[in-house]
């Protein structure tokens, strides 16, 4: 208000600020954040976010079709007690306390409860949420979908682990090598007969340690033909034992290959033929006797 000498008013002086630019910003972030807030509620990636006690204050979209709980449901509920996998909580919560002392965390495989009670995999990238002046207010959550994926490696894993119990108890001796000849495989039937345990023939060479000399040479060559992808099959070869007997098995000797076709050994599936092999050796003895006899 403006007033004359005897305070009456007469008028009315303004203070102004320009504060165009100050308002332009302001806009210009509304803008921004509106823009990232449909980002993240319309983005094709499971993206979840917790405050820093714990409970959801972001939900998105895709989130809500993987799991079936809707924003609404999930929006305040602690993360971790209601839709993560109970055996899983304790690594998960790690990962969220971490996050949220601002030790983020990339590419962890968690397992989300669904309302159906099913079980998706999503492999999450923990991110460190912060307020503008840098303080830590809670963590972000980007996540892919993996469930597919990795219900294919369980799947082979499970397999793989079959085949190794197979080897393991099968009635048929199975050894294996490694490129440079070393033991890495040995099965119970092939302790059984030779007599050496697990722990006592892996890592030997395998032609030295359990070859008899005189065919260790021949053996090798099978062995190397092998490493170089020429397998044999019914190859008899002769294993000292740990008595110092001889044990006769018919041998197939197949080249081993990891995922990417690289052969880094060779296994051998064999035939105890010990007794047969006796009983042959001691019928040619027989008839050599005979054939000098006439």
């Amino acid at each position: 208000t403006r007033r004359d000498v005897e305070n009456k008013v007469v008028g009315v002086v303004g203070v102004a600020q320009d504060v165009t630019e100050t308002k332009k910003h302001d806009r210009a972030v509304a803008a921004m954040a509106n823009e990232l807030r449909q980002l993240i509620d319309s983005a094709n990636a499971p993206i979840f976010g917790i405050d820093i006690d714990g409970n959801v204050n972001e939900w998105n979209k895709k989130n809500a079709d993987i799991t079936g709980f809707e924003k609404e449901e999930a929006i305040g509920k602690p993360l971790v007690s209601t839709f993560i996998h109970v055996k899983l909580r304790e690594a998960v919560q790690e990962v969220m306390e971490n996050a949220l002392k601002g030790n983020e965390t990339s590419n962890y495989e968690l397992e989300f409860r669904t309302k159906s009670n099913e079980i998706r995999y999503l492999l999450v990238n923990a991110t460190t949420r912060r307020d503008p002046d840098g303080i830590i207010v809670g963590v972000l959550g980007v996540a892919q979908d993996v469930t597919e994926s990795s219900k294919n490696d369980r799947a082979v894993a499970t397999m793989a682990n079959e085949l190794r119990q197979l080897i393991e108890t099968a009635n048929a001796p199975i050894f294996g090598i490694d490129v440079n000849g070393n033991v890495t495989e040995w099965n119970l039937k092939t302790a059984e007969i030779t007599g050496f345990n697990k722990e006592e023939a892996m890592g030997k060479p395998l032609v030295s340690a359990f070859i008899v000399p005189k065919l260790r040479r021949s053996v090798q060559e099978v062995l190397d033909n092998a490493l170089q992808g020429k397998e044999t099959s019914n190859y008899e070869l002769e294993f000292r034992t740990k008595s110092n007997e001889i044990r006769y098995l018919l041998v197939n000797a197949t080249t081993r290959r990891d995922d990417d076709y690289n052969i880094v050994g060779v296994v051998g599936v064999a035939q105890d033929v010990t007794e047969s092999s006796k009983n042959d050796r001691g019928v040619a003895a027989m008839g050599h006797e005979l054939r000098q006899l006439v």
